[in-house]
């Protein structure tokens, strides 16, 4: 098209009388070659379609409690079975094996999920590796309720029912923003992982029921701050927040803290059997 142009100058240039030749169109290449920049203004497309958008919040929030609701299901249904069915609760005791099976396979999926970024965001993958991460730890949380008097696990559920909604309520409507005190949890985090490591040396020689008692206190109380944390995370109004597109993530840390919170109240009011 530029040879055309320069065609047509030349010969009005040089008064020619001859007749004007039409150019030839444009190839392919010369008719693209000044249409590079976009037809919209990326700027304004960032600007309106960002990740802090309330309409993408408010999806992103709907998806990750509809998927922790069937979790938290998924994870009472398998309870129930082991607690109230006396055939399924002596065939998981006498059958240790299942539990520390779970337990890798909980580990594997649970590593996963949480290092690797693709597969928690590449679908249908990330909801796969999700469901077995669940079952997984249902199983264990089951069996460990198993061994539990039926009045305790029924009502350790309504104490960890009963918390999880206030401190939801909480992180909702508070602005105290616990996303700032990252520091502050990971300190507490390593004080009770290294506290458990003297427990399992300690307890097999002597089981000192106060200091299990302080431990599990403890973890419930580390764990109910996790989930203010994690919620927080969510809601994306804090000074950390959670991408949307990471809404495995968050089912998996939410869905985590709440069994966490029930495991430790089961340990502090639930009652053996005998």
């Amino acid at each position: 098209m530029t040879q055309g142009k320069l065609l047509l100058a030349s010969k009005a240039a040089n008064g020619s009388g001859e007749a004007l030749v039409a150019p030839a169109p444009p190839s392919y290449e010369e008719a693209t070659a000044s249409t590079s920049a976009p037809c919209y203004n990326d700027v304004e497309m960032l600007t309106e379609f960002t990740w802090d958008d309330l309409n993408v919040r408010r999806i992103f929030i709907r998806k990750v409690y509809t998927i922790l609701m069937i979790q938290l299901l998924v994870t009472l249904a398998i309870v129930s079975l082991f607690t109230f069915c006396d055939p399924v609760k002596d065939y998981i005791q006498s059958n240790p094996g299942w539990y520390w099976a779970s337990y890798a396979v909980f580990f594997v999926t649970y590593l996963t999920l949480s290092c690797c970024s693709a597969p928690r965001r590449q679908f249908p993958w990330n909801l796969i590796l999700l469901g077995i991460f669940t079952l997984s730890l249902s199983y264990m949380t089951g069996m460990l309720s198993s061994f539990y008097n039926t009045k305790s696990v029924v009502m350790c559920l309504g104490i960890t029912a009963a918390v999880c909604l206030l401190v939801t309520v909480f992180s909702f409507q508070t602005k105290f923003d616990v996303t700032s005190y990252q520091g502050v949890l990971f300190v507490f985090c390593m004080v009770m992982f290294v506290s458990g490591l003297v427990l399992t040396l300690v307890l097999p020689f002597q089981y000192v029921p106060w200091l299990d008692a302080t431990y599990a206190a403890l973890g419930a109380i580390l764990f109910t701050m996790f989930l203010a944390f994690d919620t927080q995370l969510l809601m994306g109004n804090k000074r950390y927040t959670l991408s949307p597109e990471e809404y495995v993530f968050a089912t998996l840390n939410i869905y985590l803290d709440i069994i966490y919170i029930f495991s430790f109240f089961l340990q502090i009011f639930g009652t053996k059997q005998e």
